[in-house]
């Protein structure tokens, strides 16, 4: 609306103008003629009339040669010009008053012009103020996240390192508390070809019937590569290959116990450890059959398939910890002093570090209890 009546006072405005312009070039030949006819003396005569007018068009007709009569003439003229100039002045006057009124409205739409011209300003302003205030937040976030995330890159930092979150790498256990086949634990690094091993853990439960199975060795084409098993009422078996041996231990008293199992390639023998304490041995467990490579190592589930199809009813319910594995069969004296606590043997094949064990679906690391106060548990 404001445009168009812009628009139609700027119309108005030069209409006027050139009425203006007309009604000036209009007034300003009236002018002349009348300062001509003026300027000229009665003396002259007709003849020097007719010498004047004849220089150029004679726009008031043949003048009369009588001089009375040219005086009349003349005198009539000049009124007729003096009313029409005055007619003019008139109305030069009432155009110029109504040309007023564009002005006063120009003037009242500048002052409106200049009002939205402030609030617009005001309101870039405040946009420029929400603006910085945005920029600020959103600096304080970044700043906020950057420091989150290097916190987790130092984690991981230090995870890399083989930092960890316990005193030392190797204090911690796993808590396996519920009969579930999705708890578990699964170490990192896998096994190279062996044609021997001894295996050394601590561990305690009171689950019934049976523990369950504290670890299994799968490779592909054999879910039963390496596994130790108690299922029910059946004793604690070890499992290479797929074939089968009875262990004499006795370990779901809910107190901690430190088991190590040999075997070697040659001729299948086997020896099982409890406490420090051989209690059996055996032979042609799987004789001749070196240990396959490349395969998932699990703690507290048995698999059906490489790192998979575990069954809850043969799950280990409990806690365990110091899960070692060594490629020679070792001394019955190294086995004593590990479980008197007077010597620290890390497997030279899978040492129990907390960067090599990952914990799943609620399995859980705690710091565990020394090696004194778990033999105070014997």
């Amino acid at each position: 609306e404001l445009k168009a009546t812009v628009l139609q006072l700027r119309e108005t405005v030069l209409q006027q103008k050139e009425t203006i312009g007309s009604q000036r070039d209009a007034i300003r030949e009236l002018t002349g003629k009348l300062s001509r006819c003026e300027g000229v003396d009665g003396k002259s005569g007709t003849g020097t009339w007719k010498k004047e007018l004849g220089k150029g068009k004679d726009t008031m007709g043949d003048l009369p040669r009588d001089p009375a009569q040219v005086i009349d003439q003349l005198s009539r003229t000049m009124q007729t010009l003096k009313d029409r100039l005055e007619s003019l002045e008139h109305q030069l006057r009432a155009n110029v008053s109504y040309a007023a009124l564009p002005n006063d409205l120009r003037e009242m739409l500048q002052r409106r012009l200049g009002d939205l011209e402030r609030q617009l300003l005001s309101k870039v302003a405040e946009l420029e103020d929400e603006k910085s205030l945005l920029h600020n937040e959103t600096s304080a976030h970044r700043q906020k996240t950057e420091t989150a995330l290097n916190a987790l890159l130092e984690r991981v930092s230090e995870l890399e390192k083989g930092h960890s979150a316990f005193k030392s790498p190797d204090e911690f256990k796993v808590s396996l508390p519920l009969r579930t086949n999705y708890l578990y634990g699964k170490i990192k690094k896998t096994l190279p070809e062996l044609y021997a091993f001894t295996v050394c853990l601590w561990l305690r439960s009171s689950a019934s019937p049976g523990i369950g199975t504290p670890f299994s060795y799968a490779v592909p084409g054999q879910a039963n590569e390496i596994v130790l098993i108690e299922w029910g009422n059946n004793p604690i078996e070890l499992l290479i290959n797929d074939k089968v041996a009875q262990l004499p231990l006795f370990i779901s008293d809910g107190k901690w116990h430190h088991i190590c199992i040999t075997w070697t390639t040659r001729d299948g023998m086997w020896e099982a450890f409890q406490d420090g304490e051989k209690l059996g041995t055996g032979e042609n467990l799987a004789p001749w059959h070196p240990i396959k490579p490349g395969g998932v190592l699990i703690l507290g589930q048995e698999q059906d398939t490489v790192g998979g199809r575990f069954d809850a009813t043969q799950a280990f319910v409990g806690e365990m910890s110091q899960f070692n594995i060594w490629d020679r069969v070792l001394k019955a004296e190294d086995i004593m002093n590990i479980a008197n606590c007077s010597t620290n043997m890390p497997g030279n094949i899978i040492p129990w570090v907390d960067n090599n064990v990952d914990v799943f679906g609620g399995a859980t690391k705690w710091p565990v209890e020394t090696c004194e106060e778990r033999l105070l548990d014997l």
